[in-house]
């Protein structure tokens, strides 16, 4: 159970972060981008979900990590796929 956390947790911290770009973009909504933030959210969830099963135990720590590196992962791939995009 504690593992579906950090996983959440990590899901979570991505569509924070890409929540949050878009208000502070101050564009109108496009569900393409959202979906793309969407997807590596996912990912960063499963990372961390597979990770931490190699992990003894999760703390409290554990869980704020995954959702501070949950944001992380989408802010990278949000700057990747502006430079790839020219």
């Amino acid at each position: 159970m504690e593992i579906l956390y950090v996983a959440l947790a990590a899901f979570g911290g991505g569509i924070a972060s890409a929540i949050m770009g878009w208000l502070d973009s101050g564009e109108y909504f496009e569900g393409r981008v959202f979906m793309a933030s969407v997807l590596r959210a996912l990912f960063a969830g499963g990372v961390f979900a597979v990770g931490y099963t190699l992990v003894g135990g999760v703390t409290v720590m554990d869980i704020i990590i995954a959702f501070c590196a949950g944001a992380g992962v989408d802010v990278l791939g949000n700057r990747v796929a502006g430079s790839i995009r020219g």
